[in-house]
């Protein structure tokens, strides 16, 4: 493992204004994330995790603190400069998938590409590259609504490695999964793991959490508690079981 941090939030306060009121959704939280771990933030409804994850996302921006990603200070960034580095560092898969229904499984793919102005050709041989390494790439011709939920979130988590982003950012991936397809994308992301990608998942569900080498805990906008998973880490990776 790297023995730099990927990402360092230090000491990272939010706090919400509504009128003359003040929430404090986060209260001076300070976490690494080292590259090559796969991370479970984990915490009950309130907790504060769903504004931390917006934070290391840089879909937000802290109240104070400071936020390194891979050494740089991302913490004051204009909003064109935290979009640039959105698109190049992370990877983001959601709850709802976000696939856009009239275009084919390749083409939603294809999609952070275009944007970032990758040329026609390269897109389509990465989309096809992705969507091979993260087994629906036989559906590739198909529209969204031809598939699964759980060929749906392959097709989430193919798009979000198509610029190899620094960090995969998982909100809630399995949320709307049965048990045995939650499975079965909780071994794409150990799989994509084993192969060096550092994936932060954001979960309420202790078997999720599991699944992860680390699991760090909000309560009431604090840092709970922050430990490896011995069992996953030193059990799962002995027996192969992902």
């Amino acid at each position: 493992m790297n023995p730099n941090p990927i990402l360092s939030l230090q000491n990272i306060r939010k706090v919400y204004k509504m009128g003359e009121l003040e929430f404090e959704a986060l209260g001076g939280v300070s976490v690494d994330i080292f590259e090559g771990e796969m991370v479970a933030l984990m915490g009950p409804s309130g907790s504060g995790k769903t504004t931390l994850m917006q934070i290391i996302g840089i879909l937000d921006k802290a109240t104070t603190g400071r936020y390194l990603l891979r050494g740089r200070d991302v913490t004051d960034l204009n909003e064109n400069e935290r979009s640039s580095v959105r698109n190049r560092e992370i990877g983001f898969v959601f709850q709802a998938f976000h696939l856009l229904s009239r275009l084919t499984l390749l083409q939603n793919v294809e999609v952070p590409m275009m944007y970032a102005g990758v040329p026609a050709r390269e897109r389509r041989e990465r989309a096809m590259e992705v969507l091979e390494k993260t087994g629906i790439a036989d559906k590739a011709k198909n529209l969204p609504s031809q598939i699964s939920g759980g060929q749906k979130q392959r097709v989430a988590v193919a798009r979000a490695l198509t610029l190899s982003p620094a960090l995969l950012l998982a909100d809630e991936p399995t949320g709307n999964l049965d048990s045995k397809t939650s499975d079965e994308v909780m071994g794409l992301f150990a799989q994509l793991n084993d192969e060096g990608t550092t994936v932060v998942i954001v979960t309420h569900e202790p078997d999720i959490g599991n699944r992860c080498e680390r699991i760090v805990r909000l309560r009431d906008g604090l840092l709970e508690s922050d430990k490896p998973n011995l069992e996953r880490h030193v059990w799962g990776r002995l027996l192969g079981v992902a």
